[in-house]
């Protein structure tokens, strides 16, 4: 792995990931280097290698209970960690939700609806601050409208990527790579997130997800690299013609609440 930290979707996670990275190059293990530039005050995890996870215990649960991320000497952990560094409160209330359904239902060949989508959003979210006409566009999945028509409207806006799984897959950027864009519960207000420090944010997401929220399974869907800014092959004439990618809407779509 050999990342690029100056595309977009990796330079909110420079400072820190690119030491964790460069450590991890010269033979510290991952854990290690995770937990050499975890700077909270009080750190939400302790990174542990991947034999800790005591056998037969659920990996959620053990986080919750031990406070300990097990921990992969791979790409995904490596991300994953940088997540919990970057997103504490977020990463320690999706996994508060995730122990809280396990303890409920127990761990069973199906996840559930609610387990479902918390791992989704922990996987492959995005986080989209931006003008009211910019959403309208991208629930509609009106491409066009989102992507050509406003396209001057995107100089206002924020996208932040969250999940792990979503970063891993950009290490090699392709077309068809869609985020999972969180509808916020409450009137998303742009003027007060966009410029928001990453702390400020990850303290509003945490106390904005809830199970029953999540169940509604909340997003929408984005291919990312159509951002404008995000990869220079969408300044192309047609680029967003493909509807293998930028698929035409169904016959309805969710309606998100207004911005404020």
């Amino acid at each position: 792995m050999a990342c690029d930290w100056s595309v977009p979707w990796l330079r909110p996670y420079q400072a820190i990931g690119e030491p964790v990275e460069a450590a991890w190059r010269k033979g510290c293990t991952l854990p290690q280097a995770l937990n050499n530039v975890a700077k909270s005050p009080v750190p939400c995890v302790h990174f542990v290698p991947q034999s800790d996870l005591p056998a037969g215990q659920a990996y959620e649960d053990f986080i919750f209970h031990s406070k300990q991320c097990p921990t992969r000497e791979g790409v995904h952990d490596f991300f994953n960690g940088l997540c919990w560094l970057h997103w504490p409160q977020t990463k320690a209330r999706l996994n508060q939700l995730q122990a809280t359904e396990i303890t409920v239902a127990g761990v069973t060949s199906t996840r559930g609806r609610v387990r479902d989508a918390i791992t989704l959003f922990d996987e492959n979210a995005a986080i989209l601050f931006a003008p009211p006409e910019l959403w309208t566009a991208l629930v509609a999945k009106d491409w066009t409208r989102l992507f050509v028509t406003l396209r001057p409207l995107w100089q206002h806006a924020q996208l932040l990527v969250f999940g792990h799984a979503l970063l891993e897959k950009l290490v090699s950027p392709r077309k068809p790579m869609v985020a999972h864009v969180y509808i916020a519960q409450e009137a998303i207000k742009n003027e007060v997130k966009s410029s928001a420090a990453l702390a400020n944010i990850d303290a509003w997401l945490a106390a904005d997800l809830s199970a029953h929220h999540l169940a509604t399974k909340p997003f929408a869907p984005l291919p990312v690299l159509g951002v404008p800014g995000w990869w220079a092959a969408n300044e192309a004439a047609g680029f967003y013609d493909d509807v293998r990618v930028f698929r035409p809407p169904f016959a309805t779509t969710n309606v998100i609440p207004s911005a404020a």
